[in-house]
């Protein structure tokens, strides 16, 4: 028989196990009638920088499910890719440049910049899949996408000009969201809305000829040079007399109109709020109901612009204060009031957005909305944990158009060229060369690109061909499972759900697996600034990937966050050693390539190791299809370690150390099936060491990752005897524990009566006997049914039938045990005089610290327990 080695080393073997998968072509499924297929598509990487926990836990995740599948006999697909993360990789690409020549993006131009971009991506990009490769993830590499590739950006194009041809993308004059560092323009979905402290300036708006005034609170004082009206609610009685009434705006001197619109709250600020059309989403909407004009007052980098008069020149927050301090000059800066608002920052760089009047290109969502609600509140996309279709729900209710064009070079090109002769705007699957109106050659594409998640959102049916009818497409859409973080479900989930349901009319996938963040030990997010990131490739390189594998999913609940610590990292890596050592102890007894399981002569402990091996795999299997793979993993784990290791190979040894041939190959064959098959349902957690032992066993087939996954089998079901089994290691473990308070040593062998209530419990511990003799120490084993004959010094316990009961004369010298005792005794009453000594002290009560004094109660509550122990112990002894 194979040996294998005696230290487990993953490093001895996973690099090596995972080019034997490549080799063979595991990972590539055939499309097959005969099969039903299983489709999972990876949350594309960010071709930003390298691995880290987040990735490793979700495709740890995907892997899990895939190879679970695959083992069930399924076309399971996994494609993989990453994503070209336009603002994120444009933003890494400059700084870059920045530091290797010193050019700005317009001195560097287009064409050099995308050039340096490319080279960007397919470093990174490598880096990032050959990442994943040594985490174990079995994705098919020979279906590799990226999202700007020749087939997705096909796809791209497609669904940009078909929602165009429908009416559904429009470009317009909309606020949108800018951030003044990335210099482009955000979705709602991109801004992070952060609590945070500012004030709330109360101004002075003098009413043109007369002495009054109307008095506005704003939080950004310096957005008042675009002010071109003043809104009141209209059942605001304290403001019926101004409304109509013309208003002349502070340092500018603009008269502006006194309104009424229900927008307006009469219980914020003083009920009456400026409009600024061009700097504020809501007043936009005002603005467009009351056809006032359209004041914009900054640069696209937060600068004032000739719009802003005297205050052209300088940045936004630099301007407020001159303003501020010019109202109070004027004595019209009433009052300041301190303020705690919501501020919406740049999910990217943290910048502070600024709400901008821009010409932008939109998605009107209200039609691509409400189908993609409906899929999921008739359950034909279902949630896990379920609690997450909230979010989901909600934001899509609320959702307004959506901004898809961004001021950056890289990324999907908008496919729109504009004439410079009548100023048509061409919008075309092809490259024109012409207007399309009045036929001129005088076209120039726009500049912009697109969003990064409008090309994410078709990644179910992009990375399959689509919009060519491909044979991938027929047969792996739609899609099963989408495992990903609750951060992007509105990113990334919802438009993937909307866009496929109006180009495939067919939902992406049945089911979205939400996890947690991976947090420190403490609880914390990881972050660069706190310095508690742990890189997962420096794990694998320590432990192994499946050690970091069985960390990241036990005890891991669906839409949890989880606390990554050392000393989960330690016990996976002792989970594996102990699995490595149980199985080269089976190896060392395996004497031949029998695969066969033998039935006939079956042991107690056989059927019981049998019985509790046929209710894992119902377990796990049952618990992988409810996605609670933490629960799952922490089965396996239990079984393996407390049934299968610590107790059936002990139960094991006396028949494989007997000279009873035919007991020990049924004993053999037991070893090896139930290790075996432990082996497949572990697989998909642990694929390298679970692969590595299973080739040194006897088996059948080329790999255990293509073996078939173990199912339920009634024969293996062996209930009353496995009960039995479970009474006789009670006993064993009861046996064990009054030898360890009794402090016999472990080598001292002793008599052990069982007394029990009938013949049936005679029969099973008749049985047992041998297991007691071996694992418990036991001289001889005696069976009673008389309790009188129960010795009167000895130890006794309480198990299921009866009592296990330990003479006390031949475990310990009864006086050196009497001695002993006693010698303890005064020790532990001079410490009880000790401690009720101080707290008996008034003073040390009412001086000494809290923590102090409870030390001493606790103290003397401890040796008050110890005490009662021993005069029970010698109570006994000397009775």
């Amino acid at each position: 028989m194979k040996e294998i080695a005696k230290t487990y080393n993953p490093k001895e073997f996973e690099d090596r196990i995972y080019a034997f998968w490549m080799e063979k072509g595991y990972f590539t499924p055939k499309i097959d009638p005969e099969k039903q297929p299983f489709t999972i598509v990876i949350p594309p990487p960010n071709i930003t920088g390298q691995l880290h926990m987040g990735h490793a836990l979700d495709n740890t995740l995907q892997d899990i499910l895939i190879r679970w599948k695959r083992m069930q006999g399924y076309a399971a697909l996994w494609i993989p890719g990453s994503d070209h993360a336009s603002i994120a990789t444009e933003i890494k690409v400059l700084d870059t440049i920045r530091e290797e020549t010193g050019l700005t993006k317009k001195e560097i131009g287009r064409e050099e910049f995308l050039k340096r971009a490319w080279a960007w991506k397919d470093k990174y990009e490598n880096r990032i899949l050959s990442q994943l490769k040594k985490l174990g993830s079995s994705c098919d590499w020979t279906r590799t996408r990226f999202t700007m590739d020749e087939v997705c950006s096909r796809a791209v194009r497609e669904v940009f000009v078909s929602l165009y041809e429908k009416g559904l993308i429009y470009r317009g004059d909309r606020i949108i969201n800018w951030c003044p560092d990335c210099n482009t323009a955000l979705s709602d979905a991109e801004v992070e809305h952060k609590e945070q402290k500012g004030h709330l300036w109360y101004i002075k708006y003098p009413i043109k000829g007369e002495d009054g005034y109307v008095v506005i609170a704003t939080t950004r004082p310096e957005t008042m040079l675009g002010d071109v009206a003043v809104a009141v609610n209209p059942d605001d009685e304290r403001y019926k007399d101004v409304v109509g009434k013309t208003l002349i705006l502070p340092l500018v001197g603009r008269e502006i109109p006194v309104i009424t619109d229900s927008y307006v709250d009469p219980s914020f600020g003083t009920g009456a709020v400026k409009v600024t059309p061009a700097h504020d989403p809501n007043d936009f909407e005002m603005g467009t109901r009351h056809n006032l004009p359209f004041i914009n007052i900054m640069n696209e980098n937060a600068i004032i612009n000739e719009n802003g008069g005297k205050y052209k020149g300088l940045d936004r927050y630099e301007a407020r204060e001159k303003i501020v301090e010019d109202l109070k000059n004027l004595g019209l800066l009433l009052k300041v009031e301190d303020h705690v608002h919501n501020v919406g920052h740049c999910y990217r760089c943290d910048t502070v957005v600024e709400p901008l009047l821009s010409k932008q290109w939109f998605v009107k969502m209200e039609p691509l909305a409400k189908p993609a609600l409906e899929v999921v509140k008739e359950g034909k996309i279902k949630f896990v944990p379920e609690r997450f279709e909230k979010i989901y729900i909600n934001w899509l209710e609320n959702i307004k158009d959506w901004c898809i064009s961004r001021q950056l070079w890289w990324g999907h090109r908008i496919p729109a060229w504009y004439c410079d002769d009548c100023g048509h705007i061409t919008v075309s699957r092809k490259d024109p060369e012409k207007c399309e109106a009045c036929g001129s050659i005088h076209i120039h594409q726009d500049e912009d690109v697109l969003d990064t998640w409008f090309s994410s959102a078709l990644w179910p049916f992009s990375t399959m061909g689509w919009p060519e009818e491909t044979e991938d497409l027929r047969y792996f859409y739609p899609t099963d499972v989408l495992v990903t973080g609750y951060d992007i479900i509105f990113f990334w989930v919802a438009r993937m759900i909307f866009m496929s349901l109006e180009f495939m009319k067919e939902v992406p996938f049945k089911h979205v697996l939400i996890h947690g963040l991976v947090r420190d030990a403490q609880g914390r997010k990881m972050s660069k600034s706190l310095g508690n990131g742990i890189d997962p490739l420096e794990v694998i390189e320590k432990y192994g990937a499946d050690t970091l594998r069985f960390t990241l999913v036990i005890g891991n609940a669906p839409g949890n966050d989880m606390r990554f610590s050392q000393d989960k990292v330690e016990l996976s890596r002792n989970f594996a050693n102990k699995l490595w050592n149980a199985s080269r102890y089976v190896l060392l007894n395996l004497t031949d390539n029998d695969t066969n399981l033998y039935t006939e002569g079956l042991t107690i402990a056989d059927k019981w190791i049998l019985t509790r091996y046929n209710n894992i795999v119902k377990e796990v299997t049952e618990n992988l299809e409810k996605f609670e793979l933490g629960i799952a993993a922490t089965k396996l784990y239990d079984f393996v370690w407390s049934e299968f290791c610590d107790w059936y190979i002990e139960l094991s040894k006396p028949v494989l150390y007997s000279d009873n041939l035919e007991a020990k190959k049924v004993a053999k064959s037991v070893l090896r099936y139930v290790l075996d098959n432990t082996l497949r349902l572990l697989h998909p957690f642990m694929p390298f060491i679970t692969e590595e032992i299973w080739q040194n066993l006897p088996h059948e087939g080329e790999s255990i990752m293509i073996a078939e996954w173990p199912k339920y089998k009634e024969e293996l079901d062996f209930t009353e005897e496995a009960k039995n089994a479970e009474i006789i290691m009670e006993a064993i473990r009861t046996i064990r524990n009054l030898r360890a308070e009794a402090n016999v040593s472990p080598s001292k062998k002793a008599k052990v009566i069982v007394t029990v209530e009938n013949e049936n419990y005679v029969k099973m511990f008749e049985v047992g006997t041998n297991y007691i003799m071996k694992l418990a120490g036991a001289s001889e084993v005696v069976i009673e049914t008389d309790k009188s004959k129960i010795p009167h010094k000895a130890l006794s316990g309480a198990i299921e039938g009866g009592l296990v009961v330990l003479p006390l004369e031949d475990l310990i010298d009864l006086e050196e045990e009497i001695k002993r005792l006693n010698e303890e005794r005064q020790k532990v009453i001079s410490e009880i005089e000790r401690a009720q000594g101080l707290l008996n002290n008034e003073n040390f009560v009412k001086k000494a610290p809290e923590k102090v004094v409870s030390a001493e109660r606790e103290k003397l509550e401890k040796y008050t327990t110890m005490l009662k122990n021993i005069e029970e112990r010698l109570k006994l002894l000397k009775s």
